[in-house]
């Protein structure tokens, strides 16, 4: 069921996105948000670029010091921000989003992800921008990562973070390795579990260009968890292959490319040459 309700009832907003349910449904929708775990809804389902972005959400089973993480995905599949927010003691929890900015100039419908704690844990809510830079086909795409991933290279990377935020990744493919650049605000520990198509053979990892020994690598998962301290803005994860900036067939047609040039630069210079 989606995580987006309208209700009349005095703790919930008067009009949630992609819902319009009835005063005598409104007592329901509140026990049904108890037993979901989380839940988020928006205050309007249209906005300009200029507008905020109200965000509010309840989550079933609070746990005492952890943040829900926000995650907002533009039109084009790429992250616009990420941020965490603190839950009450009944499990409320809210924030705004300005739509001001180059980062939210197109148009289209922007998904807003949460997740508390766990994988299971999250939900999402969507809402449209009109009144910006039309989003088309042949804009600069990335591959749709989940909630509890961060895209790198069009590659979805698997993570969970306390103590900070995860702000981007990419693929190293220069020293084989995957840099995560966080927003680390206290002493925290970053998971990521990429797949051995993105990454394998894991034996280092550096926080902030050091080699780092609060790491641990589990080689069968192919997961590495890293306690970094407050202040942290960089983890790398070294291994012995990354996937390849270039797809085999691209590797492949560059490779036909360059010998075809080799073969007509030959031929020219044959026909070039005297005869006797």
């Amino acid at each position: 069921m989606s995580s987006s309700y309208a209700t009349e009832d005095k703790d919930l907003p008067e009009a949630c996105v992609g819902c319009a349910l009835q005063d005598a449904r409104a007592t329901a929708t509140e026990m049904l948000l108890q037993d979901l775990p989380i839940s988020v809804w928006t205050d309007k389902t249209n906005y300009s670029h200029d507008d905020m972005i109200i965000v509010k959400g309840k989550v079933a089973n609070v746990a005492s010091g952890f943040p829900v993480t926000v995650t907002v995905v533009s039109p084009l599949n790429s992250i616009v921000t990420v941020d965490q927010i603190p839950v009450t003691s009944n499990g409320d929890f809210e924030t705004m989003l300005n739509t001001t900015g180059n980062l939210w100039k197109y148009d289209g419908t922007y998904t807003i992800k949460v997740n508390y704690g766990s994988v299971a844990k999250n939900n999402s809510a969507k809402v449209e921008l009109t009144g910006g830079i039309a989003s088309t086909p042949d804009s600069p795409t990335s591959n749709e990562c989940g909630v509890n991933e961060i895209s790198a290279n069009g590659q979805c990377i698997p993570f969970t973070i306390s103590g900070g935020t995860v702000t981007s990744a990419i693929i190293n493919t220069d020293d084989n390795s995957i840099i995560i650049n966080i927003n680390a605000e206290d002493d925290g520990i970053l998971t990521i579990s990429p797949s051995e198509e993105v990454i394998k053979g894991i034996f280092m990892v550096l926080v902030d260009g050091e080699e780092w020994d609060d790491a641990e690598i589990v080689t069968n998962t192919n997961e590495v968890t890293v306690m970094f301290p407050a202040g942290a803005e960089q983890v790398e994860v070294i291994g012995t292959f990354v996937i390849p900036e270039f797809g085999t067939i691209a590797a492949m047609i560059l490779a036909v490319a360059i010998i075809s040039i080799i073969a007509v630069s030959a031929r020219s210079r044959l026909s070039i040459m005297p005869r006797y």
